[in-house]
């Protein structure tokens, strides 16, 4: 990941973490949030071009990627907190209104990341299954040395894996990213 992205990503946590004036703030802070997490994804996927660095980038990205749900689940509930609390001296009236937002905006990140989990598993599967076919299809055209190399791959296929899913979730950012533009 290149510095500006982390950046990017530390900046976004920071500001969802700093407590949100209201649901509509709240809600613009995790937008911002998943465009920058969209970001860092695409600049992973474009300097994926060499084998072994994608399967290093896409654990690498696996393994970020789960621990920024933990913190945006986490800076969401801290943030709904804020509100609920500002929201009991303003009343109970805006008291059940605040948290009735909080809800909706938890669930629907929530949502959105079984939706990425998802689409990012099926693409591995199927790059993985592609990946498997070109191998068998290498192994008969292709010299001695490079036949060598396509078998060490058949035989441990977790690397294939991650790099399915560093695609899967690049397309699914992509796809996340179109239908909010």
């Amino acid at each position: 990941m290149t510095g500006k992205a982390v950046a990017a990503g530390k900046s976004a946590v920071g500001k969802a973490g700093g407590g949100a004036k209201g649901p509509e703030e709240l809600r613009r802070q995790i937008e911002r949030t998943r465009g920058e997490l969209g970001e860092t994804v695409a600049a992973l996927a474009s300097k994926a071009d060499v084998k072994g660095r994608a399967m290093a980038r896409a654990a690498d990205l696996r393994d970020k990627a789960g621990a920024m749900t933990v913190q945006l689940r986490s800076s969401a509930a801290q943030a709904s907190h804020v509100v609920q609390e500002r929201a009991a001296r303003a009343g109970h009236v805006v008291q059940d209104k605040a948290t009735q937002a909080g809800h909706v905006v938890q669930d629907k990140a929530t949502q959105a990341g079984h939706v990425v989990q998802d689409r990012a598993s099926q693409a591995g599967h199927t790059v993985q299954d592609r990946a498997a076919h070109a191998g068998n299809m290498v192994e008969y055209k292709v010299p001695g040395p490079v036949r060598t190399a396509v078998r060490s791959g058949l035989r441990h296929p977790r690397p294939v894996l991650v790099v399915g899913a560093a695609v899967a979730a690049v397309v699914a950012a992509g796809m996340m990213r179109r239908r909010h533009h």
